[in-house]
């Protein structure tokens, strides 16, 4: 179960993503990213943020700590921003927090280098969460000491906004051609092989008893959370048997307008740049 907080301070928005996430402070002494259940993409988001987050984590890739994160709406009272005080109002109650990570830097795959091996795995994760969010248009990947971060799976599991066609959807392809990480010439099928066999149904449950109650309260069409979880279950398990077969995954060309490739004097350095200067 995810820990739970309280937030105490609202310190200001990000305002890089859509649906307005904001830094801050909890009774913990930490601080995070927090994601509303009154944003936009309302809370199938913060659902999809909570079960990509337990997946990676099981299956060894970095991801910030997500927190269960409780909003008293009167701390957004002294906020001088409109938008920012309809937000905090709207969302009361239960929310979602991202460990912050002080000091990490966007990725850049001109002065990050990612292995065949790490790229895959990061490539066919994705593949399993249907992420359509990791593109080199916006990698939502961070370097923090050194190592590759993993943030924002809001728009993941794209099927649950369509439950009726889930189990469909859960079956297609994937196409990683324009992934932040297609460069590295990603090895999917020796992740395929290492972690397919991973995504059991009791490591599903295990995620899937993470995610609140509330957020899956009142679904159309199913009779409780209990309901709505075995339908994730169902669907991620299709998926994960979907994306193992040879071929799923295609990193082909991609589309116009693509940066250009880390250059020749990047080449030879280690696979995480900042390793040179430790």
């Amino acid at each position: 179960m995810l820990r739970e907080t309280f937030a105490t301070r609202y310190v200001t928005p990000l305002r890089e993503g859509g649906s307005l996430p904001g830094i801050v402070e909890a009774d913990d002494l930490g601080t995070y990213v927090m994601k509303f259940t009154g944003a936009g993409q309302g809370r199938k988001s913060l659902v999809a943020e909570v079960v990509c987050g337990g997946l990676a984590r099981r299956l060894g890739l970095r991801v910030p700590e997500l927190v269960r994160m409780e909003l008293d709406p009167v701390i957004g009272l002294s906020e001088p921003d409109q938008e920012v005080q309809e937000l905090l109002k709207a969302s009361g109650g239960l929310n979602l927090g991202m460990d912050y990570l002080p000091g990490s830097l966007g990725f850049d795959p001109l002065a990050y280098r990612v292995s065949a091996e790490e790229a895959g795995r990061v490539v066919w994760f994705d593949a399993l969460v249907n992420n359509v969010d990791r593109s080199w248009r916006n990698p939502n990947l961070l370097v923090w000491h050194g190592d590759l971060w993993l943030i924002d799976h809001g728009a993941a599991l794209i099927w649950h906004h369509n439950w009726p066609t889930a189990t469909a959807s859960a079956a297609r392809p994937y196409n990683a051609s324009d992934h932040a990480l297609a460069p590295f010439g990603p090895d999917v099928a020796g992740a395929a092989a290492a972690l397919a066999p991973l995504v059991t149904g009791d490591l599903l449950a295990e995620v899937l008893a993470e995610v609140p109650d509330a957020w899956l309260a009142d679904e159309p069409g199913f009779g409780g959370p209990d309901a709505v979880r075995a339908a994730y279950a169902e669907a991620l398990a299709t998926r994960a048997r979907a994306v193992a077969v040879p071929g799923a995954v295609t990193v082909g060309t991609p589309t116009a307008g693509r940066p250009s490739r880390a250059p020749g004097w990047l080449t030879g350095r280690p696979d995480h740049a900042s390793e040179a200067a430790r």
